[in-house]
């Protein structure tokens, strides 16, 4: 492995990274993907909410093949204060976002199903192995060290997720501000299909997103979220770093508090706790994008802090994709003319300005400033 050269190194198996290798693979391009976690998705955080514009880019018939657990057709919200909700709506309309159907997932599914995707492309999977360096020759990186191996590459992409510490050692990202970083606890509660769809009042397939929102004022400063998936409910909270001094409350106890919401409890009445996971998460929303690429590498993801986070509706994983497709054409196209420096891959830079990444992240930071008091 170690004489080994590829036309592009990606590092994270999360669905920028796997996204990026599938279209270069489909290029004809020799491309590995190094992921740390033992399998793509281990890592991740389990269920949310796909919105499905983007990977059907590359999977035309995406929710037919691929396994999507419910369509969400119902999305509303509620105020939240100790273990009581009130005020339950729909959630609001956000005008110019970009529409798109969408559904809930299992990320360790998902991804794990990706990376098959990729393999039979004839792209390369190391799974299991932390990428513990780049490789930087005259200033533009050419590699990675990985489990010992050095693995050289045209191009790096830096897939790596919200701690981004190899982006940072290049100085094309600053460790994740407190106020724009909140960490994230949920649980997978495993519960009968019919139970689910009867509880929440749903047919066969059809899901629900419900946003909750602390009520700051009374001493909540965390917002909750649950979804539906086929045969469980994902359930949890978010909590911004910077808030951590504005409350004695643990986050753990946020959560069970949440499980005590009424009801939250009926719904969940009787499941069996089946996946617990924290992980930090970007706040999301930008007026300016930041710089995404440098000699030989791109950033792409949360790597990239590509968020935007209404609070009520949380868009990520198809800016996520959508970055990874950018810059992969991004280097087929740096590939045409031999040239991997930042210049060469400027187009990716653009592209993602130009795209709906930019524009939503832009609406979420205005959307947000503008309404501070609530949603």
């Amino acid at each position: 492995m170690a004489d080994e050269r590829f036309d592009a190194i990606i590092v994270g198996g999360g669905l920028a990274g796997l996204c990026a290798g599938y279209v270069l693979a489909e290029a004809g391009k020799e491309v590995l993907i190094v992921e740390r976690g033992n399998t793509c998705g281990s890592k991740n955080v389990t269920g949310g909410k796909l919105c499905t514009h983007s990977i059907e880019q590359i999977f035309p018939d995406f929710c037919d093949i691929a396994p999507v657990e419910r369509e969400i057709i119902k999305e509303q919200v509620s105020d939240w204060v100790g273990t009581e909700v009130n005020s339950t709506r729909p959630a609001p309309e956000v005008e110019g976002l970009t529409p798109s159907k969408a559904y809930s997932v299992i990320r360790a599914k998902l991804d794990n199903w990706l990376s098959e995707q990729v393999e039979e492309m004839g792209g390369m999977m190391i799974q299991g192995i932390l990428v513990d360096d780049l490789i930087v020759n005259e200033g533009k990186v050419c590699g990675v060290i990985a489990g010992g191996d050095e693995l050289e590459a045209d191009v790096v992409i830096l897939a790596e997720g919200i701690n981004a510490l190899l982006a940072e050692r290049l100085g094309l990202r600053s460790p994740p501000a407190a106020e724009s970083t909140c960490v994230g606890v949920k649980e997978v509660i495993q519960l009968r299909e019919d139970i689910i769809n009867e509880r929440l009042d749903l047919a066969a397939g059809e899901g629900l997103e419900w946003m909750f929102r602390g009520n700051r004022e009374a001493g909540s400063y965390a917002d909750g979220f649950l979804y539906t998936n086929q045969d469980t409910i994902s359930l949890g909270i978010e909590f911004t770093i910077s808030d951590i001094g504005l409350t004695e409350e643990g986050v753990g106890n946020m959560l069970e508090r949440l499980k005590d919401v009424p009801e939250v409890a009926a719904i969940i009445d009787g499941g069996e706790l089946v996946e617990y996971s924290a992980h930090m998460v970007h706040k999301g929303g930008a007026e300016v994008i930041g710089n995404l690429v440098g000699d030989g590498v791109l950033l792409v993801g949360d790597a990239a802090g590509l968020v935007a986070n209404f609070g009520f509706v949380v868009r990520g994983m198809d800016l996520a994709i959508e970055s990874g497709i950018l810059a992969a054409r991004a280097v087929i196209e740096a590939g045409e003319s031999g040239d991997f420096s930042a210049a060469g891959l400027a187009g990716y830079q653009t592209a993602v300005e130009n795209s709906f990444i930019a524009s939503d992240m832009r609406l979420c930071a205005e959307y947000t400033a503008s309404h501070k008091t609530g949603w």
